[in-house]
């Protein structure tokens, strides 16, 4: 796939106005018994040892369901680097949160754990979770969140709202591909969230993100203020950084903290 470039035009605005907030709900390096905290389950999801296959559940309230595209990117994302022989599976259930038009971290948590269809380490199969919930987060700016080990929740309304008038401009559905993709990331651990990367590719400014515009681990990705965006594409694969990360965690030479599961 050809690299993806964000236009220097679009970093500049980007970088005026991103939040840190965007990715990480409150508390996010405080375990939670098995909920644990984002890359929680990395290890679960690189290795084969335990774990042969893989769930991705979505939870969507009726008029939010995922795009296609998305979901399918998603899929072969993971299957780029996780190690599942016996297959990466996709399970859509609409669902009505019963909640209100704001969401905390703390909602996102306790609604995913409420509709978990089983627990995200059961038997031989890994199961992570996404939340397409109604409404938006309760900072403005945010797009996607990690609150968990094993959860994200992705807000369409936000996403929607950052595709904007412009006909050169990233459409709604380019922009929940890479948002997906990113939260999904941080389940893996990037960038720097459960280890230490041998090489300086994490943004000072934007901790848990990548400094390469070419990364879906961007810290950029996450914002609301993809709104300022006038032309460009998004990235939406990892880059050489993150997948050397991931495979130097599951070989082992990269030392990693904060595991549910440790082959």
């Amino acid at each position: 796939m050809a690299k993806k470039k964000l236009l220097p035009l679009m970093l500049c605005m980007l970088m005026l106005f991103a939040s840190l907030s965007g990715c990480f709900g409150n508390n996010i390096f405080i375990a939670e018994d098995k909920k644990g905290i984002p890359g929680g389950l990395t290890l679960a999801c690189l290795s084969s040892a335990k774990y042969t296959s893989m769930v991705i559940e979505i939870d969507y309230e009726s008029g939010y369901m995922p795009e296609q595209s998305s979901i399918d990117l998603l899929k072969t994302r993971l299957q780029e680097v996780c190690n599942k022989p016996n297959g990466i599976e996709v399970l859509l259930t609409e669902t009505d949160f019963e909640q209100s038009s704001s969401w905390t971290a703390d909602d996102v948590r306790n609604k995913a754990w409420q509709h978990k269809s089983t627990d995200p380490q059961t038997d031989s199969t890994l199961y992570w979770q996404a939340l397409f919930p109604a409404g938006g987060y309760s900072n403005n700016d945010v797009l996607g969140v990690a609150v968990d080990a094993s959860t994200v929740a992705i807000f369409k309304d936000a996403v929607e709202e950052a595709e904007g008038p412009f006909f050169s401009r990233p459409s709604a559905e380019e922009i929940e591909n890479s948002v997906l993709v990113h939260e999904y990331g941080h389940l893996l651990g990037l960038v720097n969230l459960v280890y230490k990367s041998p090489v300086d590719h994490e943004d000072e400014d934007h901790p848990g993100h990548s400094n390469n515009e070419d990364s879906v681990m961007y810290w950029a990705v996450e914002s609301a203020d993809l709104s300022n965006i006038i032309t460009g594409q998004l990235p939406d694969e990892f880059d050489n950084d993150d997948l050397n990360d991931l495979a130097g965690m599951l070989s082992g030479e990269i030392p990693v903290r904060d595991q549910l599961w440790m082959p």
